[in-house]
């Protein structure tokens, strides 16, 4: 699932930062509800990719396995807090034209990681050479 921010350009996934004391996990969960108002049994940490980013710092960014949305999930899609404007199921073709290359290139390793049942350790969105 992406979500389209109104403060962004691009398509993004449901997430944002750990609070103060706040486990990654429960951040996700927080954020998820934040942002399109849905409860969801997180499943296994799919992803974790280091960005460095000089303008903001180095990031940590955790992607967990948030499951199969079923039909009635999906219609209970709401936009609390006024952050997102719409939500999509895309096709891996799409990702390059939606979102920006690292997310893209994050995103398909989640997906290739969750096919294989392992997780992923990321660099700037890519497998590190030496790894």
């Amino acid at each position: 699932m992406l979500v389209r921010p109104t403060y962004k350009s691009h398509w993004d996934i449901p997430g944002g930062y750990v609070e103060q004391g706040e486990s990654p996990l429960s951040a996700c969960v927080r954020e998820v509800y934040e942002e399109i108002g849905l409860h969801v049994a997180i499943g296994p940490l799919l992803t974790v990719d280091w960005a460095p980013r000089p303008d903001e710092g180095d990031k940590v960014l955790f992607i967990f396995d948030g499951g199969i949305l079923t039909p009635e999930q999906l219609s209970t899609v709401s936009f609390r807090d006024g952050e997102i404007a719409e939500w999509a199921f895309v096709a891996d073709g799409q990702l390059d034209e939606l979102t920006i290359p690292r997310l893209a290139r994050r995103l398909r390793a989640t997906m290739q990681a969750r096919r294989q049942s392992h997780s992923a350790y990321l660099e700037e969105g890519a497998l590190p050479a030496s790894a």
